[in-house]
């Protein structure tokens, strides 16, 4: 499953329940058998996707991404920290440029030194707009990033970011409020961001209940993602609770 049928995949998902959940897999947090066993759950949980990757990486991606891919049947979608966080054992890759930020190493730097690479591994990358939004906390992101993350109380700033992702030709749009962090990004920033752009939008970070998972859901987005509170708390049964309350 190649990007093109992972964003059809994606658009089927919201066609049936009208949202969808993602959930994110670091490399950095767990071995093979951890990992794979987790993303067993993650599928018979009624999750859409997984996500693998953070702003971290030691660990070597290639096994991880092999064995996930011989475990389970949901898409594998990269999202890189940077160049080096690449591997072929995936569907897809979400090709970031953070937008958000001011650091040309982030908006382009990274994506022209992954780009040879994801050719040879024949990665159709989607083009995504990154939008690191205040949550509260330094996050990892921000500062390996070494960007500012846009004040949450910042709806105008935000939704221009957006639109200029749109513009630009970018497929998707992610709101990060970062791992770990404080605070998710607002509903007030989702609608606002959702309003302005006609192109599928993801919400991360700082979503530790299902019940703040379906509330960012009805502010408009498209897609949830969560991966640190299921490293700290994570089970069976809390994923799918997740699941059904992003599919509503």
């Amino acid at each position: 499953m190649r990007s093109n049928s992972v964003l059809h995949y994606f658009n089927e998902v919201l066609k049936k329940h009208n949202a969808g959940y993602f959930v994110l897999i670091d490399p950095e947090q767990c071995e093979v058998d951890k990992c794979t066993k987790l993303a067993v759950e993650v599928e018979q949980a009624g999750a859409d996707a997984i996500l693998l990757g953070g702003s971290f990486l030691t660990n070597d991606l290639h096994p991880i991404a092999k064995a996930l891919k011989q475990e389970t049947e949901l898409p594998i979608v990269l999202f890189p920290g940077d160049s080096m966080h690449l591997t072929p054992y995936a569907d897809a890759i979400l090709y970031i440029s953070l937008i958000s930020g001011r650091n040309p190493n982030y908006l382009i730097g990274e994506q022209v030194k992954a780009a040879p690479w994801i050719q040879r591994y024949a990665l159709k990358p989607i083009p995504t707009g990154y939008m690191l939004i205040e949550g509260g906390n330094k996050t990892a992101v921000e500062f390996m990033s070494g960007t500012a993350p846009i004040p949450r109380d910042k709806p105008d700033i935000a939704g221009p970011h957006a639109l200029a992702a749109e513009y630009l030709g970018m497929q998707m749009v992610y709101l990060e409020a970062g791992s770990g962090a404080a605070q998710p990004v607002p509903d007030e920033m989702i609608a606002a961001v959702k309003n302005q752009i006609n192109i599928p939008l993801i919400v991360g970070g700082g979503i530790r209940t299902p019940k703040i998972a379906a509330e960012k859901v009805k502010a408009g987005a498209d897609f949830i993602v969560t991966g640190n509170v299921l490293e700290k708390n994570g089970s069976f049964e809390l994923m799918k609770d997740f699941a059904n309350a992003v599919h509503g």
